[in-house]
Order: C-alpha cells, then sequence, then structure tokens
C-alpha cells in the first residue's frame, strides 16, 4: 500500500491513530519494515493526506501522531457505466477505477452478462469495500467511489440515462466503429463498456439513440481488465 488509509474510528481522544488491525500492522512492518520514529504517509478516509509519525510499535499496535494538510487527488470526470464482468474480473475492475480516481461506477445488466453474476459473494458490500480499498491504498487517494446497480438494460436506458446525461459527453466503447477515442477529455463524460463479449446490437442501438457516441482505440479486442485502464488514460480524467 502506497497509502496508509485511515478510518474515523482508528483515532484516539487526542487525534493520534492506533492501528491494531493485523493487514496494516503486517504491511507497515514487513513491507515497509518501519521503526520507531519513522514516518509514513496516511490519509484520512474521505478527507485530506498527510504523514503519521510512529510514535509507539509493537506487534500488536502502531499508534501515529498525524497531520493531514494534503488534498487528495482530483477526482475523475468519468462516470463509467459497466457491463458486469465476472466477479474475478470485477475484482480487478474495482481496484483500478478506485486507484484511477473514477468516483462513479454503474455496473449494468445486459444480455451477455450471465444473471448469476449478480448473487456472486464478490458483490456483498464488504467484498466491494475491500476491492476498493486496495485501490486507493494503491493511488494514494482517500475518496471512495459509489457503486450504482442496475440490474435492467432497458429501465436504465429508458428512465435513468436521461438524467445522468444532463451535462455530460456520452462514449459507448466499440471496436467495431471508425471515430477513434478521444484524449484528455476535460468535460464530465459517461463511458459505457460492455461485458465481456460486448453489448449485443440491439443494446448498441439503445445507447446510440440515448445519444452516446461510439468510438473506438482500434481494431484490437480486449478484456474488460484492459480496456478500463487503457480508457481511462486515453481520456485523462
Amino acid at each position: 500500500m502506497n497509502l496508509i488509509l485511515l478510518f474515523s474510528d482508528d483515532f484516539d481522544p487526542e487525534g493520534r491513530a492506533v492501528l491494531k488491525d493485523a493487514r496494516r500492522l503486517e504491511h507497515i512492518i514487513k513491507v515497509h519494515r518501519a521503526e520507531l520514529g519513522d514516518t509514513l504517509r496516511v490519509g484520512q478516509v474521505d478527507g485530506l493526506m498527510g504523514t503519521g509519525k510512529i510514535i509507539d510499535l509493537s506487534a500488536t499496535g502502531i499508534t501515529l501522531e498525524v497531520s493531514l494538510t494534503q488534498p487528495p487527488p482530483a477526482p475523475s470526470n468519468i462516470h463509467m457505466i459497466l457491463g458486469l464482468p465476472r466477479p474475478p474480473m470485477l475484482k480487478r475492475t474495482l481496484q483500478t477505477i478506485a486507484a484511477l480516481g473514477v468516483k462513479q461506477l454503474t455496473l449494468l445488466q445486459s444480455a451477455r452478462v450471465e444473471k448469476s453474476y449478480w448473487q456472486s459473494p464478490q458483490l456483498q458490500p464488504k467484498k466491494i469495500h475491500a476491492e476498493l480499498l486496495l485501490g486507493l491504498e494503491q493511488g494514494c487517494d482517500t475518496r471512495f467511489p459509489v457503486i450504482h446497480w442496475a440490474k435492467r438494460f432497458r429501465p436504465f436506458v429508458e428512465d435513468d440515462l436521461p438524467e445522468l446525461m444532463r451535462g455530460h459527453d456520452a462514449l459507448l466503447a466499440h471496436p467495431y466503429v471508425t471515430t477513434p477515442c478521444p484524449t484528455e477529455t476535460t468535460k464530465p463524460t459517461l463511458l459505457a463498456i460492455g461485458p465481456e463479449g460486448g453489448f449485443i446490437d440491439n443494446e448498441i442501438a439503445m445507447l446510440t439513440e440515448a445519444g452516446f457516441q461510439g468510438v473506438t482505440l482500434g481494431e484490437r479486442i480486449m478484456r474488460v481488465e484492459t480496456v478500463v485502464p487503457y480508457l481511462l488514460g486515453r481520456l485523462g480524467g
């Protein structure tokens, strides 16, 4: 972890952070190889970042004297709409979007999404939180993404999209169009990415009719876990 994230219940009445959970302790001691007096990079969830000086260190707990003065990185201007991936791919994708600053993600049912995916333990709130946490620690950010659920394609497109599209560009990642994906967009953008196998023709037609523009990264067909960081890096949002 490049950033030690601190939660509100980590702080004692004097404002020091007291860490006792095994995961963070092991990382600080075994990976950072931190010692008494060392300073770590820390951030408070949904708050500022800064430093934490180790003032007490043992195998069962670490106490940090915390100074938080730096805002987290600016959030991405992209709201991603993603056909629900297979559970193992979802884990990696959640980490990626959190690391790259996406703050709004809608997971969408579409024809090529197996309905059994929605019953996966990976969609339990604790599991999602854990993957997003890993991404924030990697990307040095403190603000968790908000995950939205759209378990029916047509009602989402007809009822929810019109409001979401207000003030946004709307891009649909599709390998079989000719318009290149733009670069360094600064406007709030909805970015729709299909599941493994892509959106079917009828779904593409509905999204296009709703106002999405198809864009391509070229002729190569990529996995979701590859195309997500590629698109986010290209759009630079």
